[in-house]
């Protein structure tokens, strides 16, 4: 009884200390705080004055607005950028779909790009590239991504439907960007006029999602018992490993048409997406096989001892757990992935950066503006990057990735 009425008096917590005694408490604790708070806003007023001043007043940046479409698209023939516009649609209604379902990031990234695009659309500016029809098809952005999260909130649309959806609407977008020889409404464009941020994020998301797969069964070949898959396997994955990316891109865009019939001609871009492919499965191999290597035995003799096969372990409890393990490894290999399209400038792909390096070549008056272009290319590309690291954060948060 007396502990009950002891425990009764306690006093609630205290109240959290104000920013006033936070401030004392963490950055005017000691002298030698005191000088290092007061030098550290100096050099940061010093820098941000410096910055915002070139930005607002000396920098020059007509090379990025006068043409932005060609960051987006590049040569893409502008009778057919209607094209462009739906398959951009339909990722953003799956997106909105996508955050009635789960919300979270998505969320964040939905309701960023509705601000975006309606900011766009009602930018009291006058430009030749902004018309009416445009400001019309921002806006229509707007409504599909919210169209979208009023579908997804519906209990009739299971997680099945938008996941089958993610896995149709890159094979929809493409063949909207590609069309076909003989239809009329739907014309043939060879990918030569594709550019920009369009080439950047096919390449991107293209290497990513189909080398994955490829990584996870080298790494379980690696892993194999039989002798002539795993060494097929530690073959392809040190080979690969083994030479630069620049190197193999090279190998796949002059080398391989003359492994293929006369008649055969892959498109120049499918090679280069080819050899994204193939260096970005060996990475991936290499990290989940980390996470393999990571189970403890007694899991996969425990599940043998209640008798699950050999392919229900490896696929319902061993793989799971690892890819778990690898995720902060793998997205962060992703995102070196996404920075090395880059690299397809050399074989003669206009990606985003290609783009960039022709507007500055364009004119001579550019030359002398290409940090203003470059800046602007590094922070499209900083804002992506930033983007998959704070989803594989919040992945990592929700599957409790580092918790004991």
């Amino acid at each position: 009884m007396a502990t009950t009425e002891t425990l009764s008096k306690v006093l609630p917590p205290p109240d959290p200390p104000g920013p006033i005694k936070w401030m004392r408490d963490n950055l005017f604790s000691t002298s030698l705080n005191t000088i290092m708070t007061i030098l550290s806003v100096a050099l940061l007023y010093f820098f941000l004055d410096g910055i915002i001043r070139w930005v607002f007043t000396s920098a020059d940046w007509r090379p990025v607005t006068q043409s932005p479409l060609l960051y987006v698209v590049g040569s893409y023939p502008r009778k057919e950028l209607l094209r462009v516009g739906l398959g951009l649609s339909l990722v953003l209604f799956m997106l909105g779909v996508s955050w009635g379902k789960w919300g979270g990031l998505l969320r964040s990234i939905s309701i960023v790009g509705a601000i975006l695009f309606a900011v766009i659309a009602l930018l009291p500016i006058e430009h030749r590239e902004l018309t009416d029809g445009m400001r019309v098809y921002m806006g229509a952005n707007v409504i599909a991504i919210f169209l979208g999260y009023f579908l997804g909130r519906l209990e009739g649309i299971k997680p099945l439907f938008i996941g089958i959806g993610w896995l149709i609407t890159p094979i929809v977008v493409v063949i909207l960007f590609s069309g076909f020889e003989d239809v009329q409404f739907l014309e043939k464009i060879i990918s030569t006029s594709w550019g920009g941020l369009m080439v950047t994020f096919l390449l991107a998301v293209g290497g990513i999602v189909l080398s994955f797969p490829i990584g996870v069964m080298l790494a379980l070949g690696r892993r194999s018992s039989l002798p002539v898959v795993k060494a097929v396997s530690v073959l392809f994955i040190e080979t690969i490993r083994g030479v630069p990316l620049i190197t193999i891109l090279f190998m796949f865009s002059m080398i391989v048409s003359l492994f293929l019939p006369q008649e055969t001609r892959l498109d120049r871009l499918l090679r280069a997406l080819m050899a994204m492919i193939v260096f970005s499965s060996a990475y991936t191999a290499e990290n989940v096989r980390g996470g393999l290597q990571a189970i403890p035995l007694g899991q996969i003799e425990a599940a043998k001892a209640v008798g699950m096969s050999g392919f229900q372990t490896m696929l319902l409890i061993v793989l799971p757990q690892a890819i778990r393990m690898v995720i902060p490894t793998l997205v962060g290999q992703f995102i070196a992935l996404f920075k090395d399209t880059t690299l397809v400038v050399i074989i003669g792909i206009t990606d985003l950066l290609g783009i960039g390096r022709a507007i500055v070549n364009s004119s001579p008056e550019f030359i002398q503006l290409q940090t203003e272009v470059y800046i602007f290319i590094a922070l499209i590309y900083w804002v992506f990057s930033y983007l998959m690291s704070t989803a594989s954060r919040r992945v990592e948060a929700a599957m409790g990735v580092g918790e004991h």
